[in-house]
């Protein structure tokens, strides 16, 4: 099903020296965990919400520090946003279940209430707005998916999953959302004026779907998962090809697209930055299967004395999974001294990575940990 790309070490030394992204500015203050953060294209702000109920926007001062501008508090904790350059449009999740829209003033010192929609019942997990369509879409963990007309401010359509919903994208040209939950499951539905319907189910992760990305031109979807994996879904195929990015040790938390450079950047908990390359090609790898010979060269495999005693058989033999995880000693030696160039970056934060955001054009990569701190990034030589 899928194609393993792997960092050529787990080591300290697996970091990129020779490029890597250079630290602009740390913005702190916040008094628990923040959520979401975005930095506002064109300008040298950042928006960010959090637990603590605040959303704040960031402005760069002629000291060179961020200083907020607007501390908004909300009813409940401030759980995710969405801001739209072109109309100055905030959406604001809450811990509550409820989407606040506002409209930000044009010196982004004041943000102005526009509507109200009691989407949930539950935290809002994730919130976007598509401007062509007018609609904003919102998941959250009563295991709703919604969507809501910001023209009229009514309820268009609603789709329940098996479990919390977590994560959220959406395709403005087909208008096909996509919704990870924490089954790690992701539904792909067909969004209309008259409803949603379901398209497909898209299985792999064996752990909750954290995050999703979108690349729109080749209509690949990327998904992040508490089971330590990056799978890409191409559904613009429509053949169900999957291929797994594997490079990080603990959950993935974060993606983002750059569709200039066909770079997929993660990031997680492990507090790793990673660039992969998605111009390369790469192969999918076989399904697990058994065998009592090395797949490569068919030679025997050693008996399995454990599992003959655990299942009370005569004649296991250990078995070989997708090719390249047991094969024979002769075998193995072969594979490791094999040209195997790495198709990936990783680049070290400083902090187990909660959430992120990129602006391409100015090339900065804006993160937030952990620690309650949000970092930006210059990432131009990594481009």
């Amino acid at each position: 099903m899928a194609a393993e790309i792997k960092p050529a070490t787990q080591s300290n030394d697996k970091f990129c020296t020779t490029k890597k992204p250079q630290l602009l500015a740390k913005l702190e203050g916040c008094n628990d965990e923040i959520n979401a953060a975005v930095i506002i294209p064109g300008e040298d702000g950042v928006i960010s919400v959090s637990d603590d109920k605040t959303v704040r926007v960031w402005l760069k001062r002629d000291s060179g520090q961020y200083w907020p501008s607007i501390c908004q508090y909300m009813p409940s904790g401030a759980t995710s946003l969405s801001y739209t350059t072109e109309t100055r449009q905030l959406f604001i999740g809450q811990e509550n279940g409820t989407v606040s829209e506002y409209t930000l003033a044009s010196d982004f010192n004041r943000m102005m209430p526009v509507r109200e929609y009691l989407a949930h019942q539950a935290r809002v997990t994730e919130v976007l707005f598509a401007l062509n369509c007018e609609w904003v879409l919102s998941v959250s963990r009563d295991k709703v998916f919604s969507y809501n007309c910001t023209q009229t401010g009514r309820n268009i359509g609603t789709f329940t999953t098996e479990a919390w919903c977590s994560a959220l994208q959406f395709d403005n040209q087909t208008k096909h959302a996509f919704v990870g939950d924490y089954s790690g499951q992701i539904t792909m539905l067909k969004l209309s004026n008259n409803g949603a319907n379901v398209i497909t189910t898209l299985k792999g992760h064996a752990g909750s779907v954290r995050t999703l990305a979108w690349d729109a031109e080749r209509q690949m979807l990327f998904s992040g998962s508490f089971d330590h994996m990056v799978i890409v879904w191409d559904i613009g195929s429509q053949q169900g090809n999957a291929y797994e990015l594997q490079g990080h040790q603990n959950k993935v938390t974060a993606l983002c697209y750059l569709s200039s450079t066909k770079q997929l950047v993660s990031a997680g908990e492990d507090g790793v930055i990673v660039f992969w390359d998605m111009n390369q090609q790469r192969k999918e790898t076989p399904e697990w299967s058994e065998s009592d010979s090395c797949q490569l060269c068919s030679r025997p495999f050693f008996w399995n004395l454990r599992a003959m005693m655990d299942q009370r058989q005569l004649g296991l033999r250990q078995h070989h999974c997708r090719h390249c995880v047991r094969v024979c000693e002769p075998c193995h030696l072969n594979l490791k001294d094999a040209d195997r160039p790495s198709l990936a970056t990783f680049h070290d934060p400083k902090h187990s990575v909660l959430a992120m955001n990129v602006d391409e054009t100015r090339s900065k990569l804006l993160t937030v940990g952990q620690d309650r701190l949000i970092k930006i990034w210059d990432i131009s030589a990594l481009l």
